[in-house]
């Protein structure tokens, strides 16, 4: 009796590590499935939430990723206003694109996802990246907002792989 007790034990034990590895793991499967695992895995890790979050989660937790770093570009552009007034046209241009995504982009994927309609995500996060790269071009030249562009459409990438999964 104390021997099936012990292989009972046994059993609870390598289930429950199972189910640990796999938690940890279903981050790094999914992430393989998009165009930069590792920046996949970096958003990820870097929020609670998607320890225990199916793909439509995972798909919520980098929209959240793009609504953040959308703010962050914002306020970027509002300090560059005292810093480069000769750049007040693409500035005003980066603005309005920026707050498109805010208003817009990010509510629409997050609505699509929540509802179970994946497509329409995937179309607010492509308009994410088209919007950031628009406004990228505006500057004709030197853009003081190149890293926070180049980022975004790196995690609108991301993240559209991931809302794909969900077709």
């Amino acid at each position: 009796m104390n021997m099936i007790k012990k292989m009972k034990m046994k059993m609870m034990v390598m289930v429950m590590m199972m189910v640990i590895l796999s938690e940890g793991s279903m981050i790094e499967q999914t992430c393989k499935e998009t165009p930069d695992f590792n920046l996949c895995v970096s958003l990820l890790d870097s929020d609670s939430r998607s320890s225990s979050a199916d793909i439509s989660g995972l798909a919520l937790i980098l929209i959240d990723k793009i609504k953040g770093l959308t703010t962050k570009t914002l306020n970027e552009i509002n300090g560059l206003y005292k810093k480069r007034p000769e750049m007040k046209r693409a500035l005003d241009e980066c603005s309005r694109r920026y707050k498109t995504i805010l208003n817009a982009d990010v509510p629409e994927a997050i609505e699509a996802i929540s509802k179970g309609v994946p497509k329409f995500g995937e179309d607010g996060v492509i308009d994410a990246g088209v919007e950031a790269s628009a406004c990228e071009r505006g500057f004709k030249g030197k853009s003081p907002l190149t890293s926070l562009t180049k980022s975004m459409q790196k995690i609108s990438n991301v993240t559209r792989a991931i809302v794909r999964m969900l077709l």
